[in-house]
């Protein structure tokens, strides 16, 4: 491949949803792999990071961004000057959209910027086996289509209340409706129409 290249591998749905700030400094799989990274927020300045190393004669091969969807508009721009201007790839991995379909403002950016859009070759399931294109935020065991954009997968207070906050994948179909994989249990659940009865003995 050649230098000098935004690419954009998109995953379409995946949870649960985490910011791209770490409190160490370092970045993990769930197979246990760890390797050290820096930590990122909207303060966090691309272009200024990496004209300072190179200026101190550090060698930058290439950036590997996650979770992409939580960056600005103005750091999506940053990775595009990176890459024009110092010649140096930029892999941004993240979501396309939200639990309500509606694009993240970072990944919106980059779909404008990019040289490359290529959706990863991880398919995920909806709870009925077709595959899995939308995030559904669930509280409380329901999914929910309002709210703020980006809530952390953990339990959140309300008032005195606390509210037990996850992440489901589901089809187009199903999400559309908003039926979730405990919606349709209940589905399941329902009561006999027909008045069986035992046979007489």
């Amino acid at each position: 491949m050649a230098h000098g290249s935004l690419v954009c591998p998109w995953c379409s749905a995946t949870a649960p949803l985490i910011p791209p700030i770490s409190v160490t400094g370092t970045i993990s799989s769930r197979l246990g792999l760890q390797a050290a990274a820096i930590e990122v927020n909207l303060e966090t300045d691309f272009h200024s990071l990496v004209v300072d190393r190179v200026g101190r004669a550090e060698r930058v091969d290439y950036l590997i961004c996650d979770e992409a969807q939580f960056y600005s508009e103005k750091q999506i721009e940053e990775l595009a000057m990176i890459v024009d201007g110092l010649d140096i790839d930029v892999y941004a991995f993240g979501l396309l959209s939200d639990f309500r379909t509606k694009l993240f403002p970072g990944s919106q950016r980059l779909i404008e910027l990019a040289d490359r859009v290529e959706p990863l070759q991880v398919k995920a399931l909806c709870w009925c086996g077709e595959e899995a294109t939308h995030n559904a935020r669930v509280v409380n065991g329901e999914m929910v289509t309002e709210g703020e954009q980006v809530v952390v997968g953990d339990t959140v207070t309300s008032g005195q209340r606390k509210h037990e906050v996850t992440y489901e994948v589901l089809c187009r179909r199903h999400h559309m409706r908003k039926i979730n994989a405990r919606a349709s249990q209940a589905t399941h659940q329902s009561t006999p129409t027909l008045p069986f009865q035992e046979p007489e003995r």
